[in-house]
């Protein structure tokens, strides 16, 4: 059986080098196995039930973080482990808000640093739990990887939040890179 050597991998992608991120979608190595890797829905990284401590180690294995269907992996050319999420693997934590105005832009920081601008390529959505009713918001970071907006940022988003009446129904929701992302539809404009 392989031994998962967090040494090695850093060693052989360089991430310490350089800012860029490995071409993970471009590796295709078979799967070496499970490792107890768990990112928790704050965005915190477990191995073998400890957190991380160092902030660097979870942003280097987020690098390399690839989502194949449901699935979440770390991997380097010439290894595949699979690990588990329990929900999405990244969590904002950061909201800027760029020129605004019309032409406005939300930039969004993950608690590891990840920067991203809301647009049709890193669209914001909200999904409304069925049991509990209560809305989560997230972002598209990268590739199939996604993240969740801590309570805080969505309730900034909620504060820039504009109304648009389409059809007699009032979506709620916010302009960024020259689109709109809607936070609640489907509300009758006769009860708002």
């Amino acid at each position: 059986m392989m031994k998962f050597d967090t040494a090695a991998i850093s060693q052989q992608l360089g991430v310490t080098k350089t800012p860029l991120l490995p071409p993970v979608t471009t590796w295709n190595p078979e799967l070496s196995g499970d490792i107890d890797l768990f990112i928790n829905r704050q965005g915190v990284w477990f191995h073998e039930g400890t957190r991380f401590e160092r902030h660097s180690l979870a942003k280097m294995f987020s690098s390399i973080l690839r989502k194949d269907g449901d699935e979440y992996f770390v991997l380097t050319p010439v290894e595949k482990w699979r690990i588990k999420v329990e929900d999405v693997p990244f969590v904002i934590n950061h909201l800027m808000l760029i020129n605004p105005g019309p032409d406005q832009i939300l930039e969004l920081q993950t608690s590891l640093g990840d920067r991203v601008c809301v647009d049709a390529e890193h669209p914001l959505w909200l999904k409304t739990d069925a049991a509990t009713g209560e809305p989560s918001p997230y972002v598209r970071v990268r590739d199939r990887l996604d993240a969740l907006l801590t309570r805080s940022v969505f309730y900034e988003l909620i504060n820039l939040a504009t109304e648009r009446n389409i059809a007699g129904k009032i979506q709620l929701g916010i302009y960024s890179s020259a689109q709109f992302f809607t936070l609640l539809d489907d509300v009758d404009a006769s009860q708002v």
